[in-house]
C-alpha cells in the first residue's frame, strides 16, 4: 500500500515550481487545443465533492492532450461578483471583497490539491478592477453599436434579493437563486440586444458538438415561429389592429379579437368606460408569470369595439384579457376558438361565437358537427370561401400568398427570446459606465476613466434602490462633454456579463491595452473541450454566444461561437440520494476524502462511478474499491524486471487497454476506460513479471486519472524522463486481434468480476457464465433481477430492484 499523502504533496510540489503546465502561446511543431471549465463562484462554502467532476474531466483529457503532443491551455479563474458573495457579506457583517478573497483562498488549495493540472499563472478574477475594466468597455462598445440600450419596461423584481431579475432568472415564478415569489415593476433598465442575433444563434446550433439536449433547449428559448402578420381595421376609430398567427389557414375562423391591457388602443377606449379601465387598472398589479400561469381562469372583458373582419367584412368583437402580453407578439390575437385549445376556453367561458373552418381529413360534412372540437390538427379547410377543399398545411402557401395579394398582411417571423435586462439594483457588481447630465443626456465614460471602480464608502444592505446612490464620492462626477455637474449610473451589471467574455481574458490575462491580442485570439479560439452544468442553457451559454458574435462584428475578432465542443457533466447526489446541501446534513467534504483515501483515488472515483452525464449517488466504499485497485497498481511495480519477456497475454493486454483508454478519454467515456484499466492491470498482475518498458506504457493511461501514483511508479521504476514528458502510447496492431475476450461484470453499476471467454461465445452463454460468479452471485443473492445489460464484448450489467 503507498503512502498517498506523501506522493501527492512530493509531485503537485514538483509540477507547482516546475510550472509544467504553464502555457506557452506558440510552440513550434505543436497544435493548441484550449480545455476550459464552467468557473466557478467561489461560495464560503467551499467545494463538495460534487463540484470537481467536470474539472477532473478537463483535467484528465489535458494530461492526455499534453501526452499527445498538444500545445494546452487550461486556465482557472473566479466568477467573484453576484448576490450570494452580497448576501453572504450582509449576513456575516463582512465586505464582500474580503469575504470573496477569503473563500477564493480556499477554493484554490482545494483544487489544487485535487491535483488538477491548471495554469494558474492566468488566473482572472471578475470583481478585479483590472477585470472589469474590460467588462465596462465591452458594455460602452455594445452601447456603441447601438446592441445597448435604456428603456422603462416591467421586469421581473425580487423582493427578498432587492433586484431586478432576467426573465432566465425566474423558474416557475420565484427567484432561482433565493426561492421567494417575484412580482412585477416598471422601471428604467438597460438592455443587450441579443435579439438581434437570434436568427444566427437558432441557426449556427446545427454546427456546435454540443449535447442535442441542450441544444433543443437553446431552440425552445429562442423559440421561432413563422407566420402572418394581419391588419384588422377598427370599426369608427381610424385604428388598425395588426395580429401575428402561425395559422392564417384559419383566418375564415376568427370570430373576435383580444388585446393586452398595455396595448395603445386600449389606452383610447378605456377613457370611455370605466369596467374597462377598472380591468387594466386590476390587471396592472398582476405579475406577467401571473397573467401566464397554466390553469388560471380565464378573465377579460369586452371593450365595446369591433374589428373588421378582413375577408368577410363582418364586425367582430374587440376584448381586453390579461392573458395575453404586450411584450409578446403584438400584443393583440386573433381568436379562433374552433381551433385552438385558449380561445376556445375563452369563448365558451364568455359564450363568444365558434366557427369552425377545418375538418379532419377524409371527413364528410356529415362530419362536421360531430368532430370535437377544438380541433387543432392539420385538416381540410371549410366554410373559407375560395380556400375550401384546401390541406391547412399543404396548401399553406396558396393561402399566405392570397392573404399577400388581398393586401391584408405579410409574412414575418418573430422569436420568444426577448433582450437581455442586465441592470441590477445591488451593490457587488461592475458599475454600468454611463454618466447622466441634465444639458447633454446620456454619456458613456470615456474609455480612459475606466474601470469605473465601485466606491469603499457604501452601506451595502439592499433597500430596493442601488447602494451606489448613496455613495457621495461615486456620485461625485462631471459630465465628460460638458463639465457640469452630473451623477452616474447607479445600478451594476448582471454577473452573467462577466461571464460572458471571460474565456477570451485566459489567453491575455494580464494585457492592459486590449481585452485579449488579436494575434491569441486567432491562435485559440474557439475553445476546443469545454464542460459544465446543463443548467446554464439559456443563461450562461446563450449569453457567451451573443457576445461572441457582437465582438466580431464590432472588432472583426473572426470567431462566432465560443465553444465548439460542449460536455455537460451529472450532479453527484449524496449518499441518500437527495441533493447535497448543509441544510440536509449530507455534504461530502473532498478535504476528509482526500487526507484519508489521496486525491488519485477521489479523482479516479469520479471518473469510474458511472457515465459523464449521467446523475448518480456517491458511495464512499465503491471510492474504496478504487483505492485498493491504486494499491494493487502499487504493488504491480514490484514484478518489473527490467529485461522481462512480457507474455502475448500481458502484450495483449496492455495494447488493447491503450487503444480503449485513448479512444474512450476522447470520448468522454472515462468510466470504460478505467474498467479496461482495471482488467488490464489484473492480467499484467496474474503474469507474475512485467518488463520495465511495458510498464511505463501501461502507465501513460493512468497518469490522466492518478497522476501522482503514476509519476512515482515511471520514477521508481527508472523509465526514461520524467511522465509529464513522456509521449502518449501508441497501440501496436499485431497485439489487438482477440482470441479471447476480457468481459467486465457488474451488479448495478459496480465490478464485481470479469471473465475471460473466447472471442465467439454467444451472449446467452456469456451472462450464464457472468451469473455464476462467485462475487456476482453473491450480491444477486434475494434480488429481483430487473433487466440485464450487455455492451457486447465489453461488459454485462445486473440491475437490481
Amino acid at each position: 500500500m503507498y503512502d498517498h499523502l506523501t506522493v501527492e504533496t512530493k509531485w503537485q510540489s514538483i509540477w507547482e515550481k516546475t510550472g509544467v503546465f504553464t502555457t506557452f502561446d506558440s510552440v513550434k511543431g505543436k497544435k493548441n487545443s484550449y480545455i476550459l471549465d464552467m468557473f466557478p463562484y467561489p461560495s464560503g462554502a467551499g467545494l463538495h465533492v460534487g463540484h470537481p467532476r467536470g474539472y477532473i474531466a478537463t483535467d484528465v483529457i489535458a494530461r492526455q492532450q499534453r501526452l499527445k503532443g498538444k500545445n494546452v491551455l487550461h486556465p482557472m479563474g473566479w466568477d467573484a461578483f453576484g448576490l450570494p458573495a452580497e448576501n453572504y457579506a450582509i449576513k456575516t457583517g463582512a465586505h464582500p471583497e474580503e469575504t470573496t478573497r477569503t473563500a477564493i483562498r480556499w477554493f484554490t488549495k482545494q483544487l489544487k490539491s485535487i491535483g488538477l493540472s491548471y495554469d494558474w499563472s492566468r488566473e482572472i478574477n471578475t470583481s478585479d478592477p483590472l477585470y472589469y475594466r474590460w467588462t465596462q468597455w465591452i458594455f460602452l462598445k455594445l452601447y456603441e453599436h447601438g446592441l445597448a440600450y435604456q428603456k422603462e419596461a416591467p421586469v421581473n423584481w425580487c423582493p427578498s434579493c432587492q433586484t431586478v431579475l432576467a426573465n432566465e432568472q425566474v423558474k416557475e415564478g420565484v427567484c432561482e437563486r433565493c426561492g421567494s415569489e417575484v412580482i412585477q415593476k416598471n422601471l428604467t433598465q438597460w438592455f443587450l440586444k441579443i435579439t438581434a442575433y437570434a436568427d444566427e444563434l437558432l441557426s449556427d446550433l446545427e454546427h456546435l458538438d454540443w449535447p442535442e439536449s441542450l441544444k433543443s433547449i437553446q431552440r425552445n428559448w429562442i423559440g421561432k415561429s413563422e407566420g402572418t402578420m394581419i391588419d384588422f381595421s377598427v370599426f369608427g376609430h381610424a385604428a388598425t389592429v395588426s395580429v401575428f398567427t402561425t395559422r392564417p389557414d384559419t383566418l375564415y375562423g376568427a370570430t373576435y379579437l383580444v388585446l393586452a391591457p398595455e396595448h395603445p388602443l386600449v389606452s383610447k377606449l378605456q377613457k370611455t368606460r370605466d369596467k374597462l379601465r377598472q380591468y387594466v387598472e386590476a390587471t396592472s398589479r398582476k405579475t406577467e408569470l401571473e397573467r401566464k400561469a397554466k390553469g388560471r381562469e380565464k378573465t377579460g372583458i369586452f371593450t365595446g369595439a369591433y374589428a373588421i373582419h378582413p375577408l368577410t367584412k363582418e364586425h367582430i368583437p374587440i376584448w381586453v384579457a390579461d392573458y395575453v402580453l404586450m411584450g409578446y407578439g403584438t400584443g393583440s390575437i386573433m381568436a379562433v376558438p374552433a381551433h385552438d385549445e385558449r380561445d376556445w376556453e375563452f369563448a365558451q367561458q364568455f359564450e363568444l361565437p365558434i366557427k369552425q373552418v377545418v375538418l379532419p381529413p377524409g371527413s364528410g360534412k356529415a362530419a362536421q358537427q360531430a368532430s370535437a372540437l377544438p380541433f387543432t390538427q392539420p385538416g381540410v379547410l371549410t366554410h373559407s370561401n375560395t380556400w375550401d377543399g384546401l390541406h391547412s398545411q399543404s396548401d399553406r402557401n396558396t393561402v399566405i400568398a392570397d392573404i399577400r395579394d388581398r393586401g391584408i398582411g405579410k409574412s414575418e417571423t418573430q422569436y420568444r427570446l426577448r433582450d437581455w435586462l442586465v441592470s441590477r439594483q445591488r451593490y457587488w457588481g461592475a458599475p454600468i459606465p454611463i454618466i447622466y447630465c441634465k444639458s447633454c443626456g446620456i454619456q458613456p465614460v470615456p474609455e480612459q476613466n475606466l474601470p469605473v471602480r465601485l466606491p469603499a464608502d457604501v452601506d451595502f444592505r439592499p433597500t430596493g434602490e442601488s447602494p451606489l446612490e448613496r455613495s457621495e464620492s461615486f456620485q461625485s462626477v462631471q459630465c465628460p462633454n460638458c463639465n457640469e455637474s452630473a451623477r452616474r449610473e447607479s445600478d451594476t451589471l448582471d454577473t452573467f456579463v462577466d461571464s460572458s467574455w471571460y474565456f477570451f481574458r485566459y489567453l491575455d490575462a494580464h494585457n492592459d491595452n486590449a481585452f485579449a491580442a488579436e494575434a491569441r485570439i486567432t491562435d485559440w479560439m474557439p475553445v476546443d473541450t469545454y464542460v459544465g452544468g446543463v443548467e446554464h442553457a439559456v443563461l450562461h451559454l446563450l449569453y457567451a454566444r451573443f457576445i461572441t458574435k457582437a465582438l466580431d462584428d464590432m472588432l472583426q475578432t473572426g470567431i462566432r461561437e465560443p465553444f465548439r465542443t460542449l460536455r455537460n457533466q451529472g450532479i453527484i447526489r449524496a449518499e441518500d440520494g437527495e441533493k447535497m446541501s448543509k441544510s440536509r446534513g449530507n455534504v461530502v467534504n473532498p478535504d476528509d476524502l482526500i487526507k484519508q483515501y489521496g486525491a488519485d483515488t477521489l479523482r479516479t472515483y469520479e471518473m469510474f462511478m458511472g457515465p459523464f452525464e449521467d446523475s448518480m449517488p456517491w458511495s464512499t466504499r465503491s471510492m474504496i474499491g478504487v483505492r485498493r485497485w491504486l494499491d494493487r497498481i502499487w504493488s504491480l511495480a514490484d514484478q518489473v524486471v527490467a529485461d522481462y519477456a512480457d507474455p502475448e497475454q500481458s502484450l495483449r493486454s496492455a495494447n488493447i487497454a491503450i487503444e480503449k483508454v485513448t479512444h474512450d478519454i476522447e470520448h468522454f467515456k472515462f468510466n470504460t476506460a478505467i474498467s479496461e484499466l482495471m482488467i488490464a492491470s489484473n492480467s499484467l498482475q496474474r503474469a507474475g513479471g512485467i518488463s520495465r518498458k511495458l510498464f511505463g506504457k501501461y502507465l501513460v493511461s493512468p497518469a490522466t486519472s492518478a497522476p501522482p501514483i503514476a509519476a512515482e511508479l515511471w520514477e521508481n521504476t527508472h523509465q526514461e524522463g520524467v511522465l509529464t514528458s513522456a509521449k502518449w502510447p501508441e497501440p501496436e496492431s499485431r497485439y489487438l486481434a482477440r482470441s479471447e475476450l476480457t468481459i467486465a461484470v457488474q451488479v448495478n453499476g459496480k465490478l464485481r468480476g470479469t471473465l475471460r471467454i473466447p472471442a465467439d461465445t454467444a451472449e446467452s452463454a456469456v451472462v450464464e457464465r457472468a451469473r455464476k460468479l462467485e462475487q456476482v452471485a453473491k450480491h444477486l443473492l434475494g434480488a429481483s433481477e430487473q433487466r440485464v445489460i450487455v455492451v457486447p464484448k465489453k461488459l454485462i450489467n445486473f440491475v437490481t430492484v
